[in-house]
């Protein structure tokens, strides 16, 4: 019996990682499960932000995400975080694409544009981004509001089109996680230019 109940704990410890935990594994440098606030910045890096973005965006990620993936464990002043936990990191007034754990949610990736992406049905323009913001934005609720309005206003900055317009196929990137890695060939492309 005690070999039928290994088996069944192998199959648990090897699942497929969630698609929010793919999100987050490009910036798990050394692929140990454990994303401190270097690999964070090392990772914007790679997929073309400036010092000061990279920066800004490690100490913030970090400090906010690392108590929450790390339950039962006392602060850390390197602020780590564990890629396995994730779900527990996951903020209020978000989109729900991703569910409690970590899944995606065909239904409400497809509501973002069904509902805001009026001028193009493919696309988000700055204000249809922000609208949505708005109207995902629950009350006393400004650290998630703060989260989610990070997150988009970074996507936007780094990845909208020359005409302003954050396309779809780029958000589903985000949350599938593909898009950081092709986001870092982008860039190592055109350094070998």
């Amino acid at each position: 019996m005690a070999s039928c109940n290994n088996i069944h704990q192998e199959e648990i410890t090897k699942s497929e990682p969630t698609p929010l935990q793919k999100h987050v594994m490009f910036f798990d440098i050394d692929n140990n499960g454990i994303i401190y606030p270097w690999e964070t910045y090392q990772g914007f890096r790679k997929i073309g932000s400036n010092i000061f973005l990279s920066f800004v965006a490690s100490i913030f990620i970090n400090f906010g995400l690392s108590r929450k993936t790390r339950p039962g464990k006392g602060p850390s002043l390197l602020f780590p975080i564990e890629v396995k936990n994730i779900k527990l990191a996951k903020h209020t007034s978000d989109s729900g694409v991703y569910d409690s754990e970590g899944r995606f949610v065909q239904e409400k990736f497809e509501e973002i544009f069904n509902k805001y992406a009026r001028s193009n049905g493919n696309a988000l323009t700055a204000q249809e981004l922000d609208d949505m913001l708005k109207a995902n934005k629950q009350p006393k609720d400004s650290k998630g509001h703060v989260a989610a309005l990070s997150e988009w206003k970074i996507l936007y900055f780094l990845c909208k089109d020359k005409d302003g317009l954050l396309k779809k196929d780029i958000v589903r990137g985000v949350y599938d996680g593909s898009l950081f890695e092709q986001m870092a060939k982008e860039q190592q492309a055109k350094k070998k230019k």
